[in-house]
């Protein structure tokens, strides 16, 4: 499913219009990651839990070369599903 699919699935579901519902996802997803920016995390209860995940510096190889490397340590987005949604694509 697309981001144009998604909006006209919402439309479809609410009654909005196709903008009205394109509007609606943005500010969802513009929230979320605003949240997670501050180290929030977001639960949508039935849905899931998105959160910051710490990832530590580690040692790497360049795959052209073989030689070692060091990989910097960073944050991840993650995503938990609840059980619910779990349940329904089973």
């Amino acid at each position: 499913m697309t981001r144009a699919d998604l909006v006209a699935s919402m439309a479809a579901e609410s009654g909005w219009t196709k903008a009205a519902s394109d509007r609606a996802l943005r500010a969802l997803l513009a929230s979320i990651r605003t949240s997670l920016k501050r180290g929030q995390p977001v639960t949508l209860v039935g849905f899931g839990t998105f959160s910051v995940g710490r990832r530590k510096a580690r040692k790497g190889k360049n795959p052209r070369t073989g030689q070692p490397m060091n990989v910097a340590g960073g944050h991840t987005p993650r995503f938990k599903p609840s059980p619910e949604l779990k349940r329904a694509i089973r």
